[in-house]
């Protein structure tokens, strides 16, 4: 009895079970569970045993007095199982239990656990047949196994409404975010991304390590939720962390976790990313921040898919695909010796490069829609949206916070506009800013192409600017001695600057 009380989650199959065993102990009819709703005065049938009983039985809601429910409550806290013979006259406490039209016996007995009342058994007998003092201690051994299975049952009921809740609020917040339920919504898809798209599309059913290479801003994370969820590991979870918001002394106890007790201040086992992220997708964001004691553990988990917390024993089997980004240039890291060679190439297996915003430019429009739709949505305003104006600014800007300094923009134009537009100037900063003069009509008309001449193109010294700056650093683009420390810029801007005007700045290292 009890082994099928506790193998089953759902009452009615417990119920059923329970009553064929029964069935060769008692003249057994039917095992009916029924709840008392006191608020409702009312007792509803949530389970019925052996199948087929509910034909001859009325098993509907029997409503009572708002007294009856009231006697019927204390007589199920004595504890005592109750006998109706045949014919009895239905006047007992316990008497609405037993359901209308059955003139059999009946045994009744309440079902509670630490919790509470959780229902009332009824085991009716056949037509003809009584039961005796065994049935009615048989019946009373079978309370507890039949309170375990209603409770199960009860506690499931409970966990499905606190999951039906958690996922309205996950949609909720999800849509307040302008993501989709089956993840981040990528804009520029069809544009700019396809290519990006494309490799995910690629590589997305596989396992093999992905890193994510873009500057900051341009929507790393997007291309990571993208991957786990196009993966056969879209179900499991997708848990990102920052390596580089992580301070040195913690990283180890946040990625492998670790045991009660292994260094001051753990009071309790925890577990690490890793575990946290086991059957799906963990994604190590600013991988080229992580320091090198870090990255020898990360390397023996990649290659064994093994860890060991801080201060155990054994290691942990752990299933979980990396997906790794960075802004920074690893090729340089891995020169200069402030990245492992080794883990290097197990984490670059599938690069995928991201273009800044800059050069898709034809995503703009697009992106700014869609910031605008979720600014109105998060801060409350009615929906408003570029102007021609707007867009023509918004195309022209630089960007060189890309994808992330658009949404901050839009989301500074919804607020200055106030629901009545989208004052994207001022979020700009470009409002104030003069225009240029014209030239007066007295200028002669060669004193501009003579200028022209001696000043020189702006590219050309550009070009002469920065690489007097590889002279000086020979070569070198990024750290503390490189050209672009040197000029006070991001070294992805300077490199993608030195592509487009020819700089070749292998030369320098050459000469050097």
């Amino acid at each position: 009895m009890w082994r099928e009380a506790c193998r089953h989650i759902e009452v009615p199959r417990s119920t059923a079970a329970i009553a064929r065993l029964l069935a060769d102990w008692l003249p057994l009819e039917a095992v009916l569970i029924r709840e008392l709703d006191v608020r409702r005065s009312r007792l509803e049938t949530v389970a019925l045993g052996p199948p087929g009983s509910r034909a001859a039985l009325d098993t509907g809601p029997t409503e009572c007095s708002s007294g009856d429910a009231a006697r019927l409550l204390a007589w199920c806290q004595r504890g005592e199982v109750a006998h109706r013979a045949e014919r009895a006259s239905p006047v007992a406490d316990w008497a609405p239990c037993v359901p209308r039209g059955v003139r059999g016996e009946a045994l009744v007995g309440p079902l509670e656990s630490p919790r509470g009342l959780q229902g009332i058994l009824v085991v009716l007998s056949r037509q003809g047949e009584r039961f005796d003092a065994r049935h009615v201690e048989l019946v009373h051994t079978l309370l507890d196994p039949f309170a375990v299975a209603l409770e199960n049952h009860h506690r499931l009921r409970e966990l499905t409404a606190l999951r039906e809740t958690a996922e309205a609020e996950k949609q909720s917040l999800l849509t307040r975010l302008g993501r989709t339920q089956s993840g981040e919504t990528i804009v520029g898809a069809d544009g700019g991304l396809r290519s990006v798209l494309e490799r995910v599309e690629l590589v997305a059913r596989s396992d093999v390590p992905i890193l994510i290479l873009g500057e900051t801003g341009a929507g790393k994370e997007v291309v990571a939720r993208a991957i786990h969820t196009r993966s056969p590991r879209s179900a499991g979870p997708f848990v990102r962390v920052n390596c580089g918001a992580i301070p040195p002394e913690l990283i180890d106890s946040q990625l492998f976790g670790h045991e009660r007790g292994s260094f001051t201040g753990a009071v309790d086992t925890r577990k690490g990313w890793f575990e946290r992220a086991d059957g799906g997708t963990l994604f190590l964001d600013e991988i080229g921040d992580l320091p090198p004691a870090a990255q020898v553990r990360l390397l023996r988990v990649l290659q064994d898919g093994y860890l060991e917390r801080i201060g155990g024993q054994e290691a942990i089997k752990v299933d979980t695909r990396i997906v790794t980004a960075t802004h920074r240039d690893l090729t340089a890291m891995v020169r200069e010796g402030r990245f492992r060679e080794d883990l290097w190439y197990r984490i670059a297996v599938f690069p995928v490069l991201l273009p800044p915003l800059r050069e898709r430019r034809e995503d703009i429009p697009a992106l700014a829609r869609h910031f605008a739709q979720r600014a109105a949505t998060r801060f409350g305003l009615p929906v408003q949206m570029p102007s021609a104006q707007d867009m023509a600014a918004l195309v022209s800007y630089a960007w060189p916070g890309n994808v992330r300094e658009l949404g901050a923009v839009i989301d500074r134009a919804t607020i200055l506009g106030n629901g009545a537009r989208l004052d994207v100037a001022t979020a700009l900063g470009t409002a104030a800013i003069p225009v240029a003069p014209t030239r007066s009509p007295s200028t002669p008309p060669g004193h501009l192409e003579a200028a022209a001449d001696s000043i020189g193109a702006l590219d050309g010294a550009i070009r002469k600017h920065i690489e007097a700056a590889l002279a000086v650093t020979l070569g070198r683009i990024e750290g503390p001695h490189g050209a672009a420390r040197l000029l006070k810029v991001n070294p992805h801007t300077l490199r993608a600057r030195m592509r487009r005007l020819g700089i070749d700045w292998a030369r320098f290292r050459h000469t050097a």
